[in-house]
């Protein structure tokens, strides 16, 4: 028999003068370090922010500087027991950007990583999740991509419309869309 999934989290209706919180998934490439003007965004909308990176993801940034505008420590590894959670409850979630082996391991419930693993547990709890694609046109073309797209589907994640860019070209910086997760989400920070 199969064991029932956990009941959706319904979020509790936003106090007065409550701000969400939004968790940024931060993957390995090339525009990572662009990941600031998503945060500023969500800022910007109302959202309190932290990010939580894989960890050559965290290679790929100034945590500092994340740290400085958050105001939050930018999560990569699980806390050891009885650390206290650096981290407030997310609200919803934004992937950006979501990597070809993010998205596959994520599609496979494979949580060998701080991130994949709240990724795994979210679709558990019921959080409202975003994902911003960001992948070349060779590994888009690989078959288990497809698949992993059309399970995180199933999940409820809304996806972004990015267009793969070309091999080897690190290419799609200025197209990427960063705004794309929150527009995405607005609805369900509607309900909150």
């Amino acid at each position: 028999m199969t064991p029932a999934l956990p009941a959706a989290r319904t979020p509790a209706p936003a106090a007065a003068g409550r701000r969400p919180f939004l968790y940024v998934v931060l993957c390995a490439a090339g525009i990572a370090d662009d990941v600031s003007k998503l945060i500023a965004t969500a800022q910007q909308r109302t959202w309190r922010v932290g990010v939580i990176a894989t960890p050559r993801g965290r290679e790929c940034v100034d945590a500092a500087a994340i740290e400085a505008q958050t105001g939050y420590p930018v999560r990569s590894a699980w806390r050891m027991p009885g650390e206290p959670r650096p981290l407030p409850p997310a609200d919803a979630i934004a992937v950006a950007p979501a990597t070809f082996n993010t998205i596959n391991k994520w599609a496979q419930g494979i949580a060998d990583t701080l991130a994949l693993a709240i990724l795994c547990e979210a679709h558990g709890i019921g959080i409202p999740i975003a994902a911003l694609p960001y992948l070349n046109a060779a590994q888009a073309a690989h078959p288990a991509y497809a698949q992993s797209l059309a399970r995180l589907r199933r999940m409820g994640v809304l996806l972004g419309d990015y267009a793969p860019h070309q091999p080897r070209t690190g290419g799609g910086r200025r197209s990427f869309r960063w705004e794309q997760a929150l527009d995405l989400l607005a609805p369900a920070l509607e309900r909150l």
